[in-house]
């Protein structure tokens, strides 16, 4: 592996323990099978509206944002390797 196989490995390892942080540090959520069928009724609440201002909200955006960039590292690294 090249130079920069090794520099995007370091890469994926770091933004694969931050991702480790950001998930452990959600809320859980407890609505169980319950919201697969649809008997959630707090759809349309204040909260889920204003989800992305608070700090699950941006905990779950940074999850995306991370998980997408480990995948992309993972194939670039497939590739060079």
């Amino acid at each position: 592996m090249s130079t920069i196989g090794y520099a995007l490995a370091a890469a994926v390892l770091v933004i694969g323990l931050i991702l480790c942080v950001i998930i452990l540090m959600q809320s859980k959520r407890s609505a169980g099978l319950g919201a697969v069928g649809g008997s959630s009724s707090n759809s349309d609440s204040y909260w889920n509206k204003n989800k992305g201002n608070s700090m699950e909200g941006a905990l779950e955006k940074y999850t995306k944002i991370g998980g997408a960039l480990f995948m992309i590292l993972a194939f670039i690294i497939n590739l060079v390797g």
